[in-house]
């Protein structure tokens, strides 16, 4: 909050008298306040951190990279779920990862380059003491969201198993015509949850890999790799798959996708999940599917795109009755821009689809561009508003 330049003299009088007033329990909760803002420095070869615990409640990662790679911060939980994250941090660059952690034990974890494991670190998160109550009212649309998100998740989980299991029947079949005309569809289902689906560390490298990030030595498997056979055009002296290996492939994915379902029917979203997941999706749009760079050889990129599009949405509706209390104008602005990024998409439709990447001039790939740039910036300060 800003002050008139005259009220500051006063403030400056007033504010040691009030805080030798101030009651036990205030006292305590600005220290836990400022003892939830941590200070994230990621540089080559170090992730430090300003603290390595904080109280329960809303925390404020503040990340700076030093190196000179983009960056990636995470805060993992002891299974090494992904609890937040916060990507695509240029040299130089800092930005905000807002969470809501309970009392546990979590790793922070920086990714120099946006590859491995990453450079990791043990972080606790302790009891607070504070109640963290609300308003009823706000507890019920915290509920609805949270109930509203979880439904929609499932549901997205369960058309994905559904359609993989028919994309890979026409794969193994050799029936490459109808597996090209639903590996589009398919990948929609996984695309409008694509930040749950990654949550699972050992299950995204499996399914989701592009041949461009493989790490050394790691087995490509997944829908990429059978993208590629069905699409080698783009692709030097490629060998295509025997029957036997596509099968391999097939079924290898299939499995994949059984298991990413059964865990997602176990997850509970809050609501910072939720909003970081919106924003997250429009992450993944600008690093991957707004360059042409997801769907290297099918160049069906603006299905991946719409459908982050989708889940992003769907997120930012389920806690929207939550911001129009908070930040009415947040609110309205997210609205306004959500609609003119599906303005500029619904330019490229083609039938019951999109259009081929490669269709797309210079031009319109910077309108759409600056369009997702336009809504990643309001993006960036709903997890705040939302746990405000």
């Amino acid at each position: 909050m800003r002050f008139p330049l005259s009220v500051l003299p006063v403030l400056a009088l007033t504010t040691p008298l009030l805080a030798g007033c101030m009651q036990n329990g205030d006292a305590t909760a600005e220290a836990n306040d400022d003892a939830r803002t941590i200070d994230v420095t990621s540089s080559a070869d170090a992730c430090d951190l300003s603290a390595d615990q904080a109280p329960a409640g809303t925390l404020h990662f503040e990340v700076t990279n030093t190196g000179g790679d983009v960056t990636e911060f995470y805060l993992l939980g002891d299974d090494d779920r992904v609890v937040g994250e916060v990507e695509n941090i240029g040299p130089d660059l800092t930005r905000e990862l807002v969470v809501k952690a309970t009392p546990g034990t979590y790793v922070a974890a920086c990714k120099p380059g946006m590859t491995g494991d990453g450079i990791r670190s043990d972080f606790t998160v302790t009891d607070s003491g504070e109640s963290g109550s609300s308003s009823n009212a706000d507890d019920r649309l915290v509920r609805a969201a949270e109930k509203r998100y979880q439904a929609y998740v499932q549901q997205q989980s369960d058309q994905l198993l559904a359609r993989t299991a028919q994309f890979v029947r026409h794969y193994e079949r050799g029936e490459d015509a109808a597996a090209r005309a639903l590996y589009p569809v398919a990948r929609t289902h996984w695309e409008r949850i694509e930040t749950v689906a990654e949550s699972f560390g050992d299950l995204d490298p499996k399914m989701d890999a592009r041949e461009a990030d493989l790490a050394p030595g790691q087995h490509w498997t997944g829908w990429h790799r059978i993208e590629k056979d069905l699409w080698p055009a783009r692709a030097k002296s490629y060998e295509p798959l025997t029957p036997e290996q596509r099968k391999v492939y097939a079924e290898d994915l299939l499995d994949n996708t059984r298991i990413l379902d059964h865990r997602i029917g176990r997850l509970h979203f809050t609501v910072d999940q939720i909003a970081n997941g919106s924003r997250g999706l429009m992450e993944e749009v600008a690093t991957g599917k707004v360059t042409g760079e997801e769907e290297y050889w099918s160049r069906t990129d603006l299905w991946d795109f719409q459908a982050n599009v989708d889940g992003a949405r769907v997120g930012w509706e389920g806690v929207r009755s939550i911001v129009r209390q908070k930040d009415p104008a947040l609110a309205e602005q997210l609205d306004a821009r959500f609609a003119a990024l599906q303005h500029l998409l619904d330019e490229h439709r083609s039938g019951n689809g999109f259009v081929s990447y490669d269709d797309l001039p210079a031009a319109q790939v910077k309108a759409l561009a600056d369009a997702v740039n336009a809504l990643a910036e309001p993006l960036s300060r709903l997890t705040a508003v939302v746990l405000s």
